[in-house]
């Protein structure tokens, strides 16, 4: 059962509303610091220890990148913003992997220039990175299992995926890129995002150690890692169950020690990407309801929008709402709580039950975290929220202001055209 708890009491709340105007984003760095420890513990076994290249994509922000690279954490990028956000938090060199798609030659330039560890998605992409950026000595390719993994609700079927290289597609990749001048070599693959079932991540090991070991024989050269990509899951609902990382971890010690070893593969390093488990349960969208409306249905409408958190009204997904200073009431009133853009979809619960909440009243989205307000945008003119550090000291620290309507303006040259 996930703990749905928000870290700060409702007086705190509104001592920090009175600072920073709802919306905003609020992390919790304390409870992210014992997340990454968790993991780092589990996998300790590992040789070299734990990598995990926390997806910038799921959290792209410098001051949580440099909280993360503190905890031993490298960064997965897939475009030029995110590497340069790397770069300024301090990660770069192999610490940094540049796993994109349909790839710009200056974006393989920029991950050259930084040392990056190069994940490519397709075979032309090889002589496209020759011509644009040179082949660098350590690469990586990402394989789509096809029919042989299944995916999942979110990422889909693998065979319908834009995603990687065919398993015969590998062994004339790896040659050309052994013929190229690579000497140093990984394998990657994802294939499902939001798991929540511990055996899946260890059968995609198993997968990803029998394809190393063909790979290796047939190709005639040295893995130096797997990158198990992200995908592990987090409980947005409250009957749900955290993955146990103890019982991943040690199922995928096990396989490692009955596919890897005995080949002689061994020391081959197991790297993550993950972004979601990291960060996301430990984010918390704070709101003030402002509105509440009675036609065909109760209505509850937010100072928020879909624009602050997209995935309820792109996904459908759940995300557990708190009525501060409610906790201890029934849920005994039925809402859709929602936001102000122009769209129908711009709804962060249907037919929820809920304490009765009135305007005034502040209201919490748990488990914003992760592709929260990385997934914000400006239609209808929705501006984008603060983002807010709880440190562990309990102090707050701003570490992304809100946008302004001078903000939205600012690439639009058009006389007259003012902010105020």
């Amino acid at each position: 059962m996930a703990d749905k708890r928000v870290p700060l009491a409702k007086a705190e709340l509104e001592r920090v509303i009175e600072r920073y105007p709802t919306p905003f984003h609020l992390y919790d760095e304390a409870a992210i610091r014992r997340n990454a420890r968790a993991f780092a513990r589990a996998f300790a076994w590992v040789p070299g220890g734990l990598t995990n290249y926390f997806a910038v994509k799921a959290l792209p922000n410098p001051h949580m990148l440099e909280l993360l690279k503190s905890e031993g954490m490298g960064a997965d990028c897939s475009s030029l913003p995110e590497l340069l956000l790397a770069r300024a938090s301090g990660i770069d060199g192999e610490r940094i992997m540049f796993s994109s798609n349909d790839t710009p030659a200056a974006e393989f330039r920029k991950a050259r220039e930084l040392g990056a560890v190069i994940n490519l998605d397709d075979l032309s992409h090889i002589p496209f990175l020759e011509a644009s950026a040179g082949i660098p000595e350590l690469i990586c390719c990402r394989y789509n299992p096809g029919p042989l993994k299944e995916g999942n609700a979110i990422i889909g079927d693998p065979r319908e995926a834009k995603y990687g290289f065919t398993r015969e597609q590998l062994f004339d990749g790896y040659a050309r890129l052994k013929a190229l001048g690579a000497k140093r070599f990984g394998l990657h693959t994802m294939v499902a995002s939001n798991e929540l079932d511990p055996r899946y991540f260890v059968e995609t090991a198993e997968l990803l150690f029998d394809l190393v070991a063909e790979l290796s024989a047939r190709v005639g050269i040295r893995f130096e890692f797997v990158n198990l990509g992200g995908g592990i899951g987090i409980p947005y609902r409250p009957e749900q169950r955290a993955v146990d990382l103890d019982e991943v971890a040690l199922g995928i010690r096990a396989a490692y020690d009955e596919k890897i070893r005995p080949r002689g593969l061994h020391p081959l390093r197991i790297v993550w990407e993950c972004g979601r488990m990291v960060t996301g349960p430990y984010g918390y969208l704070v709101c003030r309801a402002i509105h509440r409306k009675s036609t065909y249905k109760e209505f509850v409408g937010l100072d928020a929008s879909m624009a602050n958190l997209m995935r309820p009204g792109m996904y459908g997904a759940y995300h557990h709402i708190t009525v501060m200073g409610k906790e201890g009431l029934p849920s005994d009133h039925r809402y859709d709580v929602t936001g102000s853009l122009c769209e129908n979809n711009d709804k962060f619960a249907v037919d929820r039950d809920l304490p009765r909440i009135d305007p005034g009243d502040i209201v919490v989205i748990h488990d914003t975290g992760a592709h929260g307000h990385a997934m914000g945008f400006n239609y209808n003119g929705k501006l984008r929220s603060a983002e807010l550090l709880l440190r562990e000291d309990g102090s707050v620290r701003l570490i992304r202001r809100a946008e302004t309507p001078a903000d939205y303006f600012a690439t639009l040259d058009y006389p007259g055209l003012r902010a105020d």
